[in-house]
């Protein structure tokens, strides 16, 4: 009988501590076995050990605690670590960059004048990404300066990283080529006023939103047909340097597919790259190309000045009809040929100023005039969307802008009218399964950006 009474005291101590461990999967079986077998269970429980007769022992353990005075002893001589993010600025000086980033620090600032290195914190382009950790008095600990790779052909996959720290009473830089990382974003908007107004609201890079102004410019004139509560769906792929968002635009990354709502009519495209021949292009979902022959416009997208009409001259005071389309924007902004061709003619001529002509195919010139600068050379054969010069004020012109034209065997033409009716093109057959595979896939992406309320959220 005594084995009996111990077996059991084993058994129940192990239902126990498996019931301590899974209580709520026993209880409905507990009780239902307790209510089925209760006679049987009466018959058992005499055999279990009575806790009364169980040895008892009392456990003593003595529990460190720090001392008082020293714990607050450290806290006080815990330093705090302010950090803030800004953005180099062409007008900027070491002491108006440390203002706005809550420092002050002499020694740091003489720092950023005499070090080689330190130097290129202000040097060259602005829009350089800025982060820099003080403490509570504003003396600097740490300055990391993010800006595009030195090296031209790395800049699309790369980012220069300069790191400032401090150690001891003095300063050590080091610059280094870090790696770029892409993550795929999605975003949505709906137009209140204007096109860049939507997508600053809703947090889309800038270079994204002129990215989708050209996807859907051939069946969208986003300078004139815009309406005010149009939606658009994004999905993108956003360059990090640092887990840190690219601040140089032309480098923030790349538009994957789109989806707009202008007047009531949807328009979708999505970008692929054929892997045969290595281009991209955007196409609607029914593999139809976005691409044309030309381009809507020769400059990312931007506000037209005067169109191809009937105008009153500013210079010589008269009606004239204006052959052209003007384009208003800050010198030095980017100007790119509208399609594939030749250069006929790069220089100087009369009230164009600093004008490049370019000859497509079908007896079809471009012509891009009042440039503060020149990037290619007479018989270049250039590509759509390559470089052509920059905006200026030359010749016969009373503001930074671009003057583009478009000729038909000599013939001044509406360049957006052309643009519509040019040819587009074509999809490749052997690229169509991968091309449908490439569309189900944005477009569930797309179903989930549609959902956002205006904002941008990562995407696996």
């Amino acid at each position: 009988m005594t084995e009996v009474k111990v077996a059991a005291a084993q058994a129940f101590a192990r239902a126990d501590a498996f019931a301590a461990r899974h209580p709520r999967a026993l209880t409905g079986t507990v009780v239902g076995l307790l209510t089925g077998f209760a006679v049987t269970a009466f018959g058992i429980a005499p055999l279990a050990p009575d806790a009364r007769d169980l040895p008892q022992r009392t456990l003593a353990e003595l529990v460190q605690t720090n001392d008082l005075d020293a714990q607050l002893s450290a806290l006080a001589e815990h330093q705090i670590g302010l950090s803030r993010s800004e953005l180099t600025r062409s007008s900027d000086t070491v002491e108006s960059l440390f203002k706005r980033l809550g420092a002050f620090d002499p020694a740091a600032a003489q720092f950023l004048r005499n070090d080689p290195l330190a130097r290129r914190t202000l040097q060259g382009r602005a829009g350089k990404s800025v982060q820099l950790t003080a403490d509570a008095s504003g003396i600097v600990q740490t300055m990391v300066v993010r800006f595009p790779a030195e090296k031209a052909e790395q800049q699309a996959t790369h980012f220069s990283r300069l790191s400032i720290t401090r150690e001891g009473k003095g300063f050590v830089s080091k610059l280094e080529t870090a790696a770029l990382q892409a993550q795929i974003r999605l975003g949505s908007g709906s137009i209140q006023s204007s096109l860049f107004a939507a997508t600053d609201e809703a947090r889309i890079p800038d270079a994204i939103a002129s990215q989708m102004a050209d996807m859907f410019s051939g069946e969208i004139d986003f300078h004139r047909e815009l309406r005010k509560g149009d939606r658009f769906s994004v999905v993108y792929e956003s360059m990090t340097a640092d887990g840190e968002n690219v601040s140089w635009d032309n480098f923030a990354g790349r538009l994957i597919a789109g989806e707009f709502i202008n007047n009531g009519r949807t328009h979708s495209a999505v970008w692929f790259k054929d892997n045969a021949t290595g281009k991209g292009n955007f196409y609607s979902f029914d593999g139809q190309s976005k691409r044309r022959a030309f381009l809507a416009s020769p400059m990312e997208f931007s506000r037209v000045t005067s169109g191809f009409s009937m105008r009153f001259h500013p210079i010589h005071q008269t009606w004239r009809q204006h052959l052209g389309v003007d384009y208003g924007a800050p010198t030095g902004t980017p100007v790119r040929t509208v399609g594939d061709g030749s250069v006929e003619f790069a220089g100087w001529q009369n009230g164009f100023g600093n004008v490049v002509h370019v000859r497509h195919s079908g007896d079809r010139t471009t012509v891009y005039a009042h440039l503060s600068r020149i990037d290619v050379k007479k018989g270049q054969r250039i590509e759509q969307g390559q470089k052509v010069g920059a905006v200026g004020a030359t010749g016969w012109a009373t503001g930074p802008h671009l003057h583009f034209e478009f000729r038909v065997k000599g013939s001044h033409q509406d360049p957006r009218a052309i643009a519509r009716a040019s040819e587009a093109v074509t999809l490749p057959n052997y690229a169509r399964t991968q091309f449908k595979q490439t569309v189900a896939s944005v477009k569930t992406q797309l179903s989930v950006a549609q959902t956002m309320d205006g904002g941008v959220s990562g995407a696996d």
